[in-house]
């Protein structure tokens, strides 16, 4: 059996540090999809659609790493998909905390979800969309963080 792994998240933007994550975890998964949500407390910096075509164009020669847009709770949607695991990336214990509580409860909602968490690689850990987007929003210049041009 094929084994999926949803490297779920709001990308906004998708950085270096979420592209590790993603090469790194096509290497232990047969295919992995990369699911842009729609987290109901934020708001967007980037459009959606945007951000779904610059992550497509960022793995167009990996044949086992998808991208979509998705809507709801990421256990049902990693169902819809026949994924078996989430894929997280870590930088530090505060992610840990926050991650820790997020991998509970989709287990509880879909017992066949089990969460693998891989530790950001330390070149790119201090890296995080929030940062990004504020050296963004100040004209900063941020192609040090993005794996493709804006």
């Amino acid at each position: 059996m094929k084994k999926i792994a949803l490297f779920p998240g709001s990308f906004d933007p998708f950085t270096k540090g979420h592209q590790d994550i993603v090469l790194r975890g096509a290497r232990l998964f047969d295919e992995v999809v990369i699911g842009i949500g729609n987290n109901s407390s934020k708001q967007r910096y980037f459009p959606i659609d945007y951000m779904l075509s610059k992550i497509q164009d960022t793995f167009v020669n990996e044949n086992n790493i998808k991208v979509e847009i998705f809507q709801g709770l990421t256990s049902q949607y990693a169902k819809s998909i026949g994924a078996s695991h989430i894929l997280r990336g870590l930088r530090n214990t505060t992610d840990y905390e926050y991650e820790n509580t997020i991998a509970q409860v989709n287990n509880f909602l879909n017992d066949d979800l089990e969460t693998v968490f891989l530790i950001t690689t330390p070149a790119l850990a201090y890296i995080s969309s929030s940062i990004v987007r504020e050296i963004h929003k100040f004209d900063g210049d941020v192609r040090s963080f993005l794996p493709y041009p804006l």
